[in-house]
């Protein structure tokens, strides 16, 4: 590395952020051909986990979970549905809601899928400790930046 690329806070290199975004690109590559099995893309994939964690659950709160809004998440829902995945229902307490839930295809999908975090994990040539170390450094740089940002 050149010394003015170590001193030019605008050299490419020298960006957190194309770590991060590079790192995330290279990520969900490697998510990829496991997900395809499945018929699922990764921000499909990342909803089915919230799923498999915690069923019949409302929109809302699968969009904290995932950090998306409705207008991004509700295309996400509808092609999970249209694959027999989920079902989308409205909620009996407040019919403004929609709450969903995991269909018997779903459900047995997770079982299938049980494989992919430790073929990810060898992928990445990274021992368990490190990664579970850099999730957590993440998720407070996340939080972090959720808060400055006022959200």
């Amino acid at each position: 590395m050149s010394k003015s690329s170590i001193t030019d806070p605008l050299a490419l290199d020298n960006q957190f952020c194309f770590a991060l975004y590079s790192a995330s690109l290279a990520m969900t590559k490697t998510y990829k051909p496991f997900l395809d099995k499945l018929g699922l893309t990764y921000p499909q994939y990342l909803v089915m986990l919230v799923l498999w964690q915690q069923d019949d659950v409302l929109v809302k709160s699968i969009g904290e979970k995932l950090f998306l809004d409705s207008g991004t998440l509700t295309p996400l829902l509808k092609r999970l549905e249209a694959s027999s995945l989920i079902a989308r229902t409205r909620d009996e307490a407040d019919e403004r809601q929609v709450r969903i839930t995991l269909t018997k295809e779903g459900r047995a999908l997770k079982k299938k899928a049980q494989s992919i975090p430790h073929q990810v994990l060898c992928a990445s040539g990274q021992p368990l400790e490190a990664l579970e170390n850099l999730r957590a450094q993440l998720s407070a740089i996340r939080n972090d930046l959720t808060r400055s940002n006022g959200n």
